[in-house]
């Protein structure tokens, strides 16, 4: 089984930039793509359903939340809309397909990058608080999932690098929001406590592993980029991992793509 993740930053703009051509190539079984920025109907309304694939998408109440989606060649037996948070899930920030036997979801944080002191409008809340609350809510989420006997891949835009090797030095010079101390200690529970599994990095040790290159973090693509996308297993599936690797040539969206390959029949 392929499974792809990438946030497309607007998938409409996307596609014309030549993301479907580039996903005829990849022979991926799902894809799970994060920031669509329209509303789910449209998805279907403007034929942007890559030939072979069977689409599933939530939106958020305002397109920039971002939104959520996956595309499946293999028909799942139940798609989970959200994951029971009110604020997440009016943002569209989590969508789960459940294969025979393994469930795969596309999900998104929010991004505080350049807007951590901005205020949201409800409650003093900044940009900030905004996202430590969902990342507390995702990972209580995550902490009840882990004892479940069931396999899940979550393809994440978590917005936030764990390690100094999945961060150019500009993020470990300035107090960036995607590098935060905080951020980063949020991933330790994550990976060290929970026991979740970093699929990329189970296999790639190497530093400069980069999924995003975000303006506002200024310099070239290669220079200053992290690493905040990935594919987080339940360590049911952790042997499973056969290879996996970042596409950073592709040009339609700044992240790049992640593509994870994985022992596992998907059909029913």
């Amino acid at each position: 089984m392929r499974v792809v993740t990438i946030s497309v930053n607007g998938l409409a703009q996307a596609v014309e930039k030549g993301f479907f051509e580039w996903l005829a190539g990849q022979d991926a079984d799902v894809v799970c793509v994060q920031d669509h920025r329209m509303r789910a109907y449209e998805v279907e309304d403007f034929n942007l359903i890559p030939e072979g694939y069977q689409a599933y998408f939530i939106d958020g109440e305002r397109n920039e939340d971002g939104g959520v989606g996956i595309y499946t060649r293999h028909f799942p037996k139940a798609i989970m809309y959200g994951f029971a948070n009110e604020q997440a899930d009016r943002e569209g920030r989590f969508i789960q397909a459940d294969f025979d036997k393994v469930s795969v979801a596309s999900v998104l944080a929010p991004c505080a990058l350049g807007r951590e002191e901005e205020l949201t409008g409800s409650d003093d809340l900044t940009v900030l608080d905004h996202k430590d609350e969902f990342l507390e809510s995702f990972g209580l989420h995550m902490q009840k999932t882990l004892r479940k006997r069931r396999q899940f891949i979550f393809c994440a835009n978590l917005q936030t690098a764990h390690h100094v090797t999945d961060a150019s030095p500009l993020y470990h010079k300035l107090d960036f929001s995607g590098f935060l101390p905080h951020e980063r200690a949020w991933l330790d529970r994550l990976f060290d406590e929970m026991g979740c599994v970093d699929a990329f990095r189970d296999l790639n040790k190497q530093s400069n592993q980069f999924t995003w290159w975000p303006e506002q973090a200024e310099g070239s693509r290669k220079k200053a980029g992290i690493r905040v996308d990935y594919q987080l297993l339940t360590p049911g599936i952790r042997k499973t991992v056969v290879d996996g690797w970042i596409d950073d040539s592709t040009r339609f969206s700044d992240h790049a793509p992640v593509i994870m390959d994985y022992d596992i029949e998907i059909g029913i």
